[in-house]
């Protein structure tokens, strides 16, 4: 079947409205990392001050995200995300009227403290509707692995263009109004499509299974193995924006920076689209070790790089593996984990790539004041090839701890192995 006609099979089973629903409730956590950022080094004059509260928040996301997984997996996603998205958008309004009241010289930290509160409320909309696909193609009598597989490609495609498009339109809204207006316009997308995806009918179908307890730990050497990934690909992500900074900078066009690294959300979403057109004989850990090896080699011509002319081309190619990897590593930890768990499992993913992106701007930023870009790219290379090692290392843990193929997939002779 043709990745055209798998999409729209898929899309069939909910309709275009709920797909544009969890698109655009995914947006206003991409877009407050920068909102913040550039609303609070604004109001103090301080970068350091800007990049802690923006920092605040990112870290305070990625330590909520799977407590509030974990609670979908308890009692369903519909109160969970409800009250996340409202709390969320509270916060981000609450830190732009602190912003705007605050004195000349006046401590910042109140308004890294509400960064925090925001970030660890906002929900991760894109995990959830990950977890919902399965139920949603049980409840249509399609539960196939290739449904599945769909599903997983389309959302790491989105996932992807959620965090080019989220930056772009704070930068736009930034330039036209003020920094304000950027976070406002993500708190009400936050408070208004974050809780409509909340409950959205599709949000019943994912049915917590009481009075059975899940098979083991929610912490396995799978998902360790999975989360390193994830945090290996954060660290390519937040290196790579920092790389491309510096080499913009001293280019004389600081300005370019976000269209820049927006190409490496083209190629990756191109590329995330098409994986659902990878035979089902291609198994699900050789994908891994392939996509982390492109990942690794693409990454290498960074070192190389030496003009905005010459990135063009290298980030627009690199991006082509990084959707692929991002999309197999989830939808292994959906074949890993057990369901009772499955929410919170994919949470600690989401988690682990948000602070290797802390990670990999932290170290990459040190290096640029030493050496430039050049030593920034080389921790995208080093994040890569961590990526590698970890689903080498980890193939046969990975085989083993796999779930058999839906009933579905079987009766149809479909299979993934």
């Amino acid at each position: 079947m043709s990745p055209v006609a798998s999409y729209r099979r898929l899309f069939a089973l909910t309709g275009p409205l709920y797909v544009l629903v969890a698109f655009v409730g995914r947006l206003p956590l991409a877009m407050s990392q920068l909102g913040t950022l550039l609303l609070v080094s604004g109001a103090t004059g301080s970068y350091a001050a800007g990049g802690a509260s923006a920092g605040a928040l990112a870290v305070a996301n990625a330590i909520g995200a799977p407590v509030a997984g974990a609670l979908t997996d308890r009692i369903g996603q519909r109160l969970v995300l409800t009250v996340q998205s409202l709390v969320g958008a509270a916060g981000m309004i609450a830190l732009v009227l602190l912003s705007q009241r605050l004195e000349p010289g006046a401590p910042w930290w109140p308004v890294a403290a509400v960064a925090a509160l925001a970030g660890l409320f906002t929900p991760q909309v894109g995990t959830m509707a990950r977890v919902r696909w399965r139920p949603i193609s049980r409840h249509h009598g399609m539960e196939r692995r290739s449904v599945v597989d769909a599903a997983f490609s389309y959302e790491g495609a989105a996932d992807e263009a959620s965090f080019v498009l989220g930056p772009a339109l704070v930068g736009a809204v930034a330039a036209l109004i003020d920094p304000a207006a950027a976070l406002v316009a993500a708190g009400l997308m936050l408070a208004v499509f974050g809780t409509w995806f909340a409950l959205h009918p599709t949000s019943s179908l994912v049915v917590p299974e009481h009075g059975t307890a899940p098979r083991g730990r929610l912490v396995s050497p799978t998902l360790v193995i999975l989360a390193g990934i994830q945090l290996s690909v954060g660290i390519v992500f937040g290196s790579v924006q920092t790389g491309t900074s510096v080499l913009a900078t001293l280019a004389g066009e600081p300005g370019l920076t976000g269209g820049l690294h927006a190409l490496l959300g083209v190629g990756s979403v191109l590329a995330g689209l098409a994986v659902v057109a990878v035979p089902d004989t291609f198994s699900y850990e050789g994908r891994l070790r392939v996509f982390t090896l492109a990942l690794t080699l693409l990454s290498l011509p960074l070192l190389l790089v030496g003009s905005i002319g010459t990135l063009v081309p290298v980030l627009l190619v690199l991006g082509l593996a990084i959707a692929p990897a991002m999309i197999t590593t989830f939808t292994l930890t959906e074949r890993v984990a057990d369901p009772r768990q499955l929410g919170a499992a994919m949470t600690v993913l989401a988690a682990t790539t948000g602070l290797g992106y802390a990670v990999g701007s932290s170290i990459a930023g040190r290096l640029a004041d030493w050496g430039g870009h050049t030593p920034a790219y080389a921790v995208t290379v080093g994040g890569a090839t961590l990526a590698l090692l970890l689903s080498v290392l980890g193939h046969r843990a990975l085989r083993s701890a796999q779930q058999p193929a839906p009933a579905a997939d079987r009766l149809t002779g479909s299979h993934s192995a």
